[in-house]
């Protein structure tokens, strides 16, 4: 996963790997999902992995977290519509900082194989609607909207 976001400054951008989490869904012969009520996932990692390469920066992004009060960012899956070869509208609640809101956004989902599945997307946030202030010091400032992409290879489990 990445975060990208803009400072008066500076480009910020944060990584992390290690998500874990699940994605049931039905494939259909020719590769695409098959909507139903079947469909559920979630995702999560721990806050503190979240890095820059800067530690100061790592540092004050933790603290604006609140990573001990806060320690997991999680998504859930609640929908899934087909909308153009590979595409598909996405729905689901994302959990930060114990605030939880709704999203969706387009993901491109493909089978690599009959055992693995391939997700990918990204989405825009304003950190403030889940209650984190983006910091500002005299000319430095960062902007609230934030990028998240995820790159996710799922792969069955027996």
């Amino acid at each position: 996963m990445v975060i990208d976001g803009r400072s008066s400054i500076h480009p910020i951008h944060s990584s992390t790997e290690g998500l874990e989490g699940s994605v049931e869904l039905e494939i259909d012969a020719d590769g695409h999902v098959v909507p139903s009520p079947a469909i559920a996932g979630s995702v999560s990692f721990p806050a503190d992995r979240l890095s820059s390469g800067n530690r100061l920066e790592d540092r004050e992004l933790q603290r604006r977290i609140d990573t001990r009060r806060y320690p997991r960012i999680e998504g859930a899956l609640s929908s899934i519509e087909r909308s153009g070869d590979g595409s598909y509208r996405v729905s689901g609640e994302i959990r930060f900082r114990g605030v939880v809101r709704n999203k969706t956004d387009e993901m491109k989902i493909e089978r690599l194989n009959a055992d693995t599945v391939h997700l990918s997307g990204s989405s825009t946030f304003d950190i403030r609607d889940y209650g984190m202030e983006p910091p500002r010091i005299l000319a430095f400032r960062v902007e609230p909207e934030v990028r998240v992409s995820v790159d996710i290879t799922a792969v069955r489990e027996d």
